[in-house]
Formats: C-alpha cells, structure tokens, sequence
C-alpha cells in the first residue's frame, strides 16, 4: 500500500510510524519544517527550558524505517482528479491514498499592530525572536520591562504566563541588572481563563496565577498594539514585549483549493464518518471538523484511526466508523502545579502536574522509541543559555 502524508505535526508523523509498521507499506511524508514540533513543551522553551523538548527532526524519527520517504516541501496544491500535489519548490507528487494533516497558522483576527509588534512562542523562528528581544534590552540596553503582556488565557497563554516572572528573574540575575518590581498581566477576551474548561477548574487556575503575581484581566478586548503600548478597551497599557497566544486558523492550503473541500463555519473541513474529506483523501487533526480538534491527543486518536481503517480496507476488512474522543486536559500553572479535568473528574495541585509529566513522557514515547523519548522528556528539567551574539535584533519596537 502506497501512502502519502501532508503535514509532520501529531497527526502526520503518527500515521506514518502506524503504517510503517507494515514493511510492505511504502509512506512519502511532506512536511514544511524539517523538525516535529511538540507544541506542550513550547511555552517551556519560551521561558529558558532546553530547545531539545520542543523539537525533533523528522529524519531521527524516521532513521530506522525504511519505507518512509521524507521530503521537506510545503504543499501548496492539490489536483483530485489527476491525484496530483504541487508543492512551493514546484515539484510535483502523486499519491494513492493522502492524509492531510497540515495543522494550524496564527491569526491576529485583525487587530492593528499585532503582526508588527507582537511576539509570539509558536515556532522556533518566533522563541528566537522572542529571546533576542529580551537579550538586546536586558543585556545590551540594560533595562527591562515594568510591565509583560500575554495575549490569550487558553492553555498555552496561562501556560507561559504562569512561567514569566520566574524566567525575568532569571535573566535579571544572569545578565546582572538591578533588582525592581516587574508585572506579568494577561488579557482575556472571554469573561474567565481556560474558557473552554469547567468554571471550577478555572476559578482554580486564576486564584493560582494571581498567586504568582499576575495581573489577570478577563472580559478585556485588545484594540490594537503600537511601538510601546497595548491598546485594551480604549486604555494603553505600556509595554514593548506583547506576547501572542490566542487565535488559530486552519491551514491556508484549504482555502487555496477551496474547490475541492466543504469547510465547516470555523474554517475546519467536513470529513465523513471514516474521515474523508473526498475520494482517497482523509483530513485529520487541527484541520478536520470534528468535536476535539485542535488537541494533540485528538490528532493521534485520528492518526490512529485512520492508519488502521487504512490496513483494513487493504486487508479487505470492513472499515470501523470514527467515534470522537474526549481526551483529558491538564494545564501547568507554575512549577509542581497543574489543572486536571476529563469529564466530571477535576482537580488541582501536585499530583496533576505530576499527571502532565508523565503524559508528557506517553506523548514523547508516541513518536520516538522508548530510549529517545526518556531523553528528550528529561530535557524538560534542563534549563538553558539565553545568551545571544551582540547583533543587533529584527525589532519589532523600533520600525
């Protein structure tokens, strides 16, 4: 069986190491980064944690498989009758059977200013960016924020500001400036953090960060974002560091083929019950319409399930029909503490941080063998240098 998947997230990179597992299979993985990203470490590496956590190259994860081609070339194009994709490099690569898994991009939603002068931890391009930021004012202008803004209270945004202060201090003391009172605030358009979670866990999570000292403002609209300030229901708030964690949009290849897909009202494609988007073609992950999309633990649940409904119709085998799970949710907020929830079940403290390592480590072990999952999931404890060459950085502050 020839396979071709678009996209080395979760859901690409998880179908390929399930049908790989049959020798007779033959899989062309296409990607658009050489590297797969674990986005639950991402805040981690923002805040001064080892880069190894958030990032394995495809070719370590694929080195002993040798009916895997990896081809690094963002696809652009999708020809269904011709079963033919067309990648940015202009090559071209027909497939049998295709799983598109390409993941999501940011969106600003809009908002004035935000592409220019916000930063963001979503890629290892934005982490650098981020950290030059701080390296150019704190080590070669000598001066720091009073004020550190994270835009979005979902997981990711709670996530790193939770995580901030403590990484300020650090750098504080590592490039040796003096000792003043700097303020974490996070903004949230929705009227409580984690609005996606119970209220329960989210009034938990609050009182936690508010704990950690940041300045947690709920039901705040963000306007518009200048040079040094952060327009929010009409009042400045005074910062060069913005920090952008909120907004996703599906990938933009959907809407450059938009001919040959039916797109849901958020911008996700219609997939039918075996999760097929159209003839030969599948849609899992961030990008398919279903009731957890955007976890990563959906996206292996989809990975999973397609790879094997895959075998089956090759085996000649009645196809099973996609069932949505809902997975468990656990959020870190500051060190030895985290939010659990999965359906009526919630708590809070030590234990479910204890939880989210050890899911960390199941989901390392999902995508490297054993020996190599424990390595990178150790580098979680790893804090590393943040110091940068002496060059002046793309500002963001000074256009």
């Amino acid at each position: 069986m020839k396979v071709t998947i678009v996209g080395g997230g979760f859901g690409g990179v998880k179908t390929a190491l399930e049908l790989a597992k049959n020798k007779k299979n033959r899989i062309t993985l296409l990607s658009d980064k050489p590297d797969f990203q674990y986005y639950p470490a991402l805040y981690g590496t923002a805040t001064g944690r080892s880069h190894l956590q958030s990032w394995v190259p495809l070719g370590t994860i694929f080195a002993d498989m040798p009916n895997v081609d990896v081809i690094i070339d963002p696809i652009i194009k999708i020809d269904p009758v011709a079963k033919m994709l067309t990648g940015s490099s202009k090559q071209t690569y027909g497939y049998n059977l295709l799983v598109l898994a390409l993941g999501t991009v940011t969106t600003y939603f809009g908002i004035k200013g935000l592409d220019t002068y916000s930063y963001g931890i979503k890629s290892a391009e934005e982490i650098r960016d981020l950290k030059q930021h701080l390296y150019h004012a704190m080590f070669e202008e000598r001066t720091f924020e009073k004020e550190y803004v994270v835009i979005g209270a979902g997981p990711t945004g709670v996530e790193l500001a939770s995580a901030m202060r403590s990484y300020i201090e650090r750098l504080r003391v590592d490039y040796r400036l003096p000792k003043k009172r700097v303020r974490i605030t996070l903004v949230e358009a929705a009227p409580r953090v984690l609005p996606r979670m119970s209220e329960a866990s989210s009034r938990r999570v609050e009182k936690r960060l508010k704990r950690l000292g940041v300045h947690v403002l709920t039901g705040q609209k963000v306007e518009e974002q200048t040079a040094d300030s952060l327009i929010v229901n009409g009042k400045p708030i005074k910062s060069h560091t913005v920090i952008w964690t909120s907004g996703v949009a599906n990938s933009p290849f959907y809407q450059a083929n938009a001919e040959h897909f039916v797109f849901a009202k958020n911008g996700k494609i219609v997939v039918d019950e075996h999760m097929r988007a159209f003839k030969d073609v599948h849609v899992i992950g961030d990008n398919a319409y279903t009731p957890y999309s955007g976890l990563a633990q959906t996206a292996l649940h989809d990975a999973l399930f397609v790879a094997r409904n895959l075998e089956r119709k090759q085996a000649g085998k009645k196809r099973k029909l996609y069932s949505a799970r809902l997975p468990p949710v656990v959020v870190p907020v500051g060190e030895n503490w985290a939010a659990f929830e999965w359906h009526k079940l919630r708590f809070s403290g030590w234990f479910a941080a204890f939880l989210r390592s050890c899911s960390d480590m199941i989901g390392y072990s999902d995508i490297l063998p054993l020996g190599q999952a424990l390595g990178v999931w150790r580098a979680q404890k790893v804090k590393e240098d943040d110091y940068f060459p002496p060059t002046t950085p793309k500002s963001k502050n000074k256009a």
